[in-house]
């Protein structure tokens, strides 16, 4: 079939018009029928907070996502856009990008009634559907709704002509999504101005009503320290969302996993196990009483340290020329030095901040060692270690060095297999974990040297 041009030919085509939260309701309905994932790339919220999302888009609801920074609320209204239809179309040349079946705008009005079914149409894709905008203090009520254009007022038009008017991000995404981060953030009296737009749909500009009936979703986030404290939503503005919804960090291990390797960006080979251990380690954090959990523990944390695992395994690589960089046990200390800034720690535990993470990090190291090794007599590396075979390793220490300072032994060889290592890089770092988890056990001690060389022995 050919494309529509113009309204009379999307006419006959048997076009019908939706709005925009019919749209996202019947393409939702229609994605779990056939069994098709809505949310791709979201994680751990499928059986919480995605329900409770998808009833509110079913029953047409503004919504607002509430919960701590780096629980993936943006990604999560990013990917609204995904149950709109690919393409709509939309008036060409339209401003508002308005429905060939309603102009609103006394431009698209007139030239609608002089072309009648002739009107030329083009269509929108779904990604220049979605807007977004982060609440700052600056945002004006012309940046969110619009504000008289002085250009076209000395162009010789009255003031009272709507045409004078230049529109702001939510007019302009007028049969979209609008998506306000960090709501609580927004001046009271500029969250005033999206009142009428919630709730009448119209907009005031300077004091002239333009009763154009707009036809957006209006989704935002909050963050419940912000929501209370710094910030508020105004209780009129809370009142006109419909849904309410709250996010939360991954509650599984596995989700908290699947996240790391889904954002991370690794420069290098990173073993599941030390992902695991990162995994671990974030989780801990958000438990310990020594950490602000009010700020909460980013998940943006886990994937800062798994890409920073990465670039101390390249930059060993590139220092000792080794060919294929692999994370190693020795790496995750550079976590530590390099994202403790990124920990809002309690007022008492000041000067204890290295503290508190070197501790959760060797826990979070020996239940990973314990719970992958599990089964496997270390015993003989144990009593090699013990009788005269220390192993020295480090940052500064290659693969192929760590190797050969290993005893010969074939429980080794069963490390290696238990965590899939292949590579002389993934042997060696299986082996190190083995090590560490021995001294966590205590059952081998642990010597640093001035030189960042640690000794087992």
């Amino acid at each position: 079939m050919t494309t529509p041009n113009t309204v009379g030919e999307l006419r006959a085509s048997g076009h019908k018009q939706l709005s925009v939260k019919q749209e996202l309701r019947a393409n939702l309905i229609s994605a779990l029928r056939e069994g098709r994932d809505p949310w791709p790339g979201i994680v751990g919220f499928e059986d919480t907070v995605i329900p409770q999302l998808e009833r509110a888009l079913i029953a047409g609801h503004d919504v607002v996502l509430l919960g701590e920074r780096g629980q993936g609320k943006t990604r999560l209204l990013r990917t609204l856009n995904l149950l709109l239809d690919e393409y709509t179309p939309v008036i060409a040349g339209s401003e508002l990008g308005e429905h060939p079946y309603e102009p609103i705008t006394p431009a698209s009005i007139r030239k609608a009634a002089e072309l009648g079914d002739d009107l030329p149409i083009e269509w929108r894709h779904r990604s220049e559907r979605y807007s977004e905008k982060l609440a700052t203090p600056d945002t004006s009520v012309a940046d969110l709704v619009g504000d008289v254009d002085p250009v076209k007022v000395a162009e010789g038009r009255s003031l009272g002509d709507p045409e004078t008017i230049h529109f702001g991000l939510v007019p302009r995404s007028h049969r979209g999504i609008v998506a306000i981060n960090e709501l609580p953030d927004l001046a009271e009296r500029i969250q005033v101005s999206l009142l009428n737009v919630m709730e009448e749909r119209d907009i005031q500009v300077r004091g002239y009503t333009l009763r154009l009936p707009l036809d957006v979703l209006l989704v935002a986030s909050a963050n419940p320290e912000d929501y209370t404290n710094r910030g508020r939503i105004i209780t009129p503005l809370k009142d006109r969302f419909g849904a309410e919804i709250r996010t939360h960090y991954p509650r599984a291990l596995g989700d908290e996993i699947a996240v790391i390797n889904q954002e991370a960006h690794l420069e290098a080979t990173v073993p599941e196990y030390l992902l695991e251990i990162l995994a671990r380690f974030t989780r801990l954090l958000r438990e310990s009483t020594a950490v602000d959990q009010r700020s909460g523990v980013s998940a943006r944390f886990a994937v800062a340290a798994a890409e920073t695992v990465a670039a101390s395994a390249v930059h060993r690589s590139v220092v000792l020329s080794e060919a294929d960089p692999v994370a190693r046990p020795v790496d995750l200390t550079t976590v530590i030095e390099v994202l403790r800034g990124k920990i809002e720690f309690e007022s008492g535990e000041e000067g204890r901040e290295v503290e508190v993470l070197e501790h959760l990090l060797r826990r979070a190291t020996a239940d990973t060692a314990r719970e992958r090794l599990g089964g496997i007599d270390l015993a003989p590396l144990v009593s090699a270690v013990e009788l005269g075979d220390p192993v020295t390793t480090g940052e500064r220490i290659t693969a192929k060095a760590l190797l050969a300072e290993l005893p010969d032994l074939p429980v080794l060889n069963d490390v290696a297999a238990r965590l899939n290592a292949v590579s002389d890089g993934e042997r060696a770092a299986a082996a190190e974990l083995a090590l560490e988890g021995l001294y966590l056990a205590r059952r081998i001690s642990k010597i640093a040297g001035d030189d960042g060389e640690l000794v087992y022995g």
